[in-house]
């Protein structure tokens, strides 16, 4: 019995040091069998409580009369099934007659408490099904991304969200976006763990850093084209709006529109096309918009506006030709001057982590949700990392991007230089590496430490 109670209270012993120390240790080892045991037997209660059951059918109030038995309880939610995940819990509900998902949603943070869940979320997934994802700890504190992820052609495992999925950016369904962040705020890591996820991919990154390419160019081997100055942007735009033009002269060539042609195979952007004649997709990422938005005369004005312009035709025309956005900046108003909030319009994608104005929140998520700006001006500023990210759809989440350093970006884009693709329209801007540069092999030599 001594021994018993000993090993008893070991247990106990390392089950809190873990709860403390390593959280998600202790949920797959303790924590996950605790909150399965914790909702099966307090579902019931839990549902009267919250005020999610009906009342029994007539028919059974009827039949319980004229048996004389008892009348029957209210009815919850049926439990579909229940699958325990990496970080929670993952509850599938059919709901009952005169039941709504808003419901589930409405009563999420009571289901919290009641479950002794650090969070819970709800969606749809059909009608009268519901999803439930509960998280037994904080999972944004410590990232940790699965080793394994469903990744495919333009689509990037970029940070995990509070419910313990992984935050994907997928070119395709969502082509162009704008991420937002003050100093010290993340963003340049959200920024290098796209470039990283990018770099393995059959794809062409392009950049604009005029921070004279301090953030980008030591990523410069994987890079087909780099700006560092508000000049040789514009120059720049102007060579992918040449290419997209291009691109477009090939889908007019290819579009086989006959009658013997099958509606599927009729090409109306690159991927419609065979592989064999399919451009290059071509990302491009500009680090501060602010600064090419700015003018201080005349002439520079001039230059505004021609890359304003050429922004915007891009971010109109261009997913069809495999040209994609993605616009960071520490602001983003109105008082940028024109042609900014229109290509605001064009940005599917918003990210905003901590900002200094409620402003720059409203500008990525005003005409989105009114919750993701309160959730986005709401960031601590020692949760470095944490944004906020949203759609066109209405719906957001809060994320976290795994921390990646600059030299763990280097290194892979170093990696990955051999499929750094060379394309005709942006020869000129190809950046100078160190060594010989027009040698081929010469994107293979490694950048020095003070890159």
């Amino acid at each position: 019995m001594t021994g018993f109670v000993v090993a008893l209270v070991l247990v106990a012993a390392v089950a809190g040091l873990l709860r403390w120390r390593r959280p998600a240790w202790y949920w797959l080892t303790f924590g996950v069998t605790l909150a399965v045991a914790r909702v099966l037997v307090r579902y019931s209660s839990v549902m009267d409580a919250c005020g999610l059951t009906v009342p029994p059918a007539r028919w059974r109030l009827a039949l319980a009369r004229a048996a004389n038995r008892p009348i029957p309880e209210s009815r919850s939610p049926r439990i579909l099934w229940l699958r325990p995940t990496r970080t929670g819990l993952v509850l599938r509900l059919k709901l009952r007659p005169g039941q709504d998902a808003f419901d589930i949603a409405a009563a999420s943070d009571r289901l919290r408490h009641s479950f002794s869940m650090h969070g819970v979320t709800s969606r749809e997934l059909s009608s009268g099904v519901v999803e439930v994802r509960m998280t037994g700890y904080d999972v944004l504190k410590r990232v940790q991304m699965p080793v394994e992820s469903d990744s495919r052609p333009m689509r990037v495992p970029v940070a995990l969200r509070q419910d313990g999925s992984v935050h994907y950016r997928d070119y395709r369904a969502i082509p162009h976006a704008l991420t937002l962040g003050a100093t010290e705020s993340g963003k340049s890591v959200y920024q290098r763990n796209l470039v990283a996820g990018l770099a393995p991919m059959n794809v062409a990154l392009v950049g604009i850093d005029c921070k004279k390419g301090v953030e980008l160019f030591p990523l410069a081997r994987r890079f087909s084209a780099l700006a560092d100055n508000p000049d040789t942007a514009a120059e720049l735009l102007d060579a992918l709006v040449v290419r997209m033009e291009g691109v477009y002269q090939l889908i007019r060539a290819e579009q086989r529109i006959t009658a013997d042609v099958p509606d599927a195979e009729i090409a109306a952007d690159i991927w419609d096309l065979p592989e064999h004649l399919r451009p290059i997709p071509v990302v491009v990422l500009v680090d501060e918009v602010a600064e090419l938005a700015l003018y201080a005369n005349k002439e520079e004005e001039k230059r505004r506006d021609r890359v304003i312009t050429a922004l915007v035709r891009l971010a109109q025309l261009g997913r069809a030709a495999g040209i994609y956005l993605e616009i960071c900046g520490q602001r983003f108003g109105s008082e940028l001057g024109k042609g900014i909030t229109m290509l605001r319009a064009q940005l599917t994608g918003r990210t905003a982590h901590r900002v200094n104005d409620e402003t720059s929140a409203n500008m990525a998520f005003g005409d989105i949700s009114p919750d993701a700006v309160l959730a986005a001006i709401q960031i601590p500023a020692e949760m470095r990392g944490v944004a906020i990210a949203g759609d066109s759809s209405g719906g957001w989440h809060r994320i976290r991007a795994p921390h990646t350093s600059l030299r763990q970006a280097v290194n892979l884009c170093n990696r990955y230089a051999e499929r750094t693709p060379d394309l005709p329209e942006l020869a000129l801007f190809r950046p100078v590496l160190p060594g010989n540069a027009d040698s081929p092999t010469s994107a293979a030599k490694p950048i020095p430490a003070s890159a």
